[in-house]
């Protein structure tokens, strides 16, 4: 009788542990390890190739995992679709810093990304006769807002730039989208949507304003870390 082999990849080598249904996905690796530190209870790290951290606990008795995905829609696009097609994860929730764009919003703002417009070619493999529109899953959308409504935090819920282009020659580009009624930049949630989206899972960005693009204000390292405390308990809830 043929044992099956464990499952990873040459991104993600859990060494047999358990990788949960529901995975919080910050940008940064070291962010995962303080969640996991904080919040989580029973905790086993299940990965650390290349840098990229992950966790998997438990969180008010649910089990729950945390794990990196780096910058931009590459990186996030390759360790969601690993951890969807590879690792049976069903829930992906991204907690990241977003610029604003909007004069209404202010830094500490959280964002509930209900679309993710984009300038990415990610979308081209799909091969849609038409323009597809890149949405959250309305069930971790409509969970979210209930979960901060109750805590009293106000939330901002509306399309979000998901781009490829940090440094833009073009200082037009955030404008044009901003007359759109864009509310923030951000870098991963179009290719974690596309993602969720045909692979019929479940996905959703929660962000926190982190600078203000237009007005020049921005967050120090310092008071992301603590300003962070409102979008990540938020996203723990949803476990």
């Amino acid at each position: 009788m043929k044992t099956q082999a464990p499952k990873e990849t040459p991104h993600i080598k859990p060494n047999g542990a358990e990788i949960a249904e529901t995975i919080l996905l910050p940008g940064d690796p070291l962010r995962a390890k303080f969640i996991a530190e904080t919040y989580l209870e029973d905790v086993v790290q299940f990965n650390e190739i290349r840098g990229m951290l992950g966790y998997t606990g438990t969180y008010k008795g649910k089990r729950l995992s945390v794990m990196g995905t780096g910058m931009g829609t590459p990186s996030m696009s390759l360790y969601s679709w690993e951890l969807i097609h590879v690792f049976g994860v069903k829930n992906l929730i991204r907690i990241g810093s977003a610029g604003a764009i909007q004069d209404h919003l202010h830094l500490n703002d959280i964002v509930l990304a209900m679309g993710s417009s984009t300038d990415s070619n990610y979308m081209h493999q799909f091969n849609v006769p038409g323009h597809y529109s890149i949405t959250a899953s309305f069930d971790l959308l409509e969970k979210a807002k209930k979960i901060a409504d109750a805590k009293g935090q106000k939330v901002h819920v509306g399309n979000v730039l998901s781009s490829d282009i940090f440094y833009n020659v073009d200082p037009t580009a955030l404008e044009r989208w901003s007359k759109m009624g864009i509310l923030c930049a951000e870098m991963e949630s179009a290719g974690l949507y596309l993602n969720a989206a045909y692979a019929g899972v479940n996905a959703l960005c929660i962000l926190t304003v982190s600078d203000h693009i237009f007005r020049h204000e921005f967050l120090s390292a310092e008071e992301r870390q603590t300003s962070f405390t409102n979008m990540m308990e938020i996203a723990l809830e949803l476990a």
